[in-house]
């Protein structure tokens, strides 16, 4: 449809106005830059955000005791409610919505490990058998605690990567024992958990270190799955624990600080939420920017009618149709925006995939930097059909005008 001599003109005025087309190009090329960047720093944001909470189990639900603010049934405040191993089984079969259940004791503490002549301080974390599942720790070698070690007070424990090259080096490390403060507890696996700072500790029975550590039947924190409950209906189990233990421990529900209930379920969805209108708002602000230069490209291209209408008149009274006089003009436009366009695109994509592949700029809330492929898909189809539409309406004014007083213009 287009011959060579139409793709020959367009050239030709391109070349006599090198730097108003070169701003409006660069306008467009901008803007689809600024979408494609501001678009994959969203996603980054969101992939941040999904990567801290997906190091844990997102949908459960922390409980801990704490010190009663509040009088209650003739009982005096400042009274400190200490959580029981009772108070974990009751929540367990109590709610039927648990899955994987953990309690820890003592678990902030820091111990120095010994083996042979290696030493070092590590966190070490008293825990139930779903602990592995909760902290989605994956084993390396060996296997986690589990509920013969827990029934046996036995003295094992699963530690992570770097404790175990930290006092291992490159001997195997399952059957061996280390000291872990005077006591000697025997190796049974090595996990990886991809949580900053989540594998600088070993996990020991809880009941070993209530055991060894004089801690009765007390414990500190509980977690707790909540299966597929959604946000709704984990704020009412929340709310049920709370009842729970206002009655077994005789505070209370209304008092917050006599027992700590944190919902990670509803957390997860108001981060979610918020980092979701983030992404709309960077979005929005690239699709204002690209308008912009669309808007630059349909006065420019106004200009450049207005400048060729004796050209145009001359056309017409050789008696070209008007098809092909909006044809050209709007060829024109959508060569430069298209151009403009995908040049933007590729930068835009470059930049993100050198980020993406080099992690240049990325922290534990901002991580791999993408672009969806439908909103650049999305983008590309947009800029062809702005600039048609951005050449259309001069074109049409162009075809309009007759010959006589195109000739006349000045």
């Amino acid at each position: 449809m287009f011959s060579r001599d139409n793709w020959q003109e367009i050239f030709e005025t391109i070349s006599k106005n090198k730097l108003r087309t070169f701003l409006t190009a660069f306008s467009v090329a901008w803007g689809i830059f600024i979408l494609v960047v501001l678009s994959g720093a969203g996603n980054g944001l969101r992939n941040g955000v999904q990567t801290a909470f997906g190091n844990d189990a997102s949908n459960s639900i922390f409980i801990e005791g704490g010190i009663t603010s509040m009088a209650y049934n003739g009982l005096k405040t400042n009274r400190e409610i200490k959580l029981t191993n009772e108070d974990y089984e009751l929540i367990k079969n109590k709610i039927k919505e648990i899955d994987n259940a953990s309690a820890m004791f003592q678990h902030r503490d820091s111990k120095t490990l010994v083996y042979k002549r290696e030493r070092a301080a590590f966190l070490v974390r008293p825990v139930m058998p779903d602990h592995q599942i909760l902290e989605r720790a994956a084993m390396i070698k060996g296997r986690f605690i589990n509920m013969i070690d827990v029934n046996s007070y036995a003295k094992v424990c699963a530690m992570g990567k770097p404790v175990k090259e930290a006092l291992f080096k490159d001997e195997d490390a399952i059957g061996k024992y280390i000291d872990v403060g005077g006591t000697k507890y025997m190796v049974v696996g090595v996990f990886d958990d991809p949580g900053r700072g989540d594998n600088d500790r070993i996990y020991i029975p809880v009941s070993t270190a209530q055991r060894a550590w004089n801690g009765k039947n007390f414990i500190n924190t509980m977690w707790f799955t909540t299966g597929n409950a959604g946000i709704e209906r984990s704020e009412e189990i929340a709310t049920e624990i709370r009842q729970l233990m206002a009655t077994r421990h005789n505070f209370n529900p209304a008092d917050k600080d006599a027992f700590g209930v944190y919902n990670n379920n509803v957390e997860y969805g108001r981060v979610m939420n918020m980092m979701t209108g983030i992404k709309i708002f960077v979005t929005i602000i690239g699709i204002f920017t690209l308008i912009a230069g669309i808007v630059g490209v349909s006065n420019i291209m106004m200009i450049i009618v207005k400048e060729r209408t004796k050209e145009i008149g001359i056309r017409k009274a050789l008696g070209a149709p008007p098809f092909s006089i909006v044809s050209q003009i709007i060829l024109e436009s959508v060569f430069i925006t298209g151009t403009a366009g995908y040049i933007g695109l590729v930068f835009g994509v470059t930049i993100l995939e050198i980020n993406r592949k080099y992690k240049l700029v990325e922290s534990d809330f901002f991580k791999n930097t993408e672009i969806d492929f439908g909103l650049a898909v999305f983008s590309t189809i947009i800029l062809v059909a702005a600039g048609a539409l951005a050449g259309l309406i001069p074109s049409i004014r162009a075809a309009r005008i007759e010959p006589v007083v195109a000739l006349r213009e000045d």
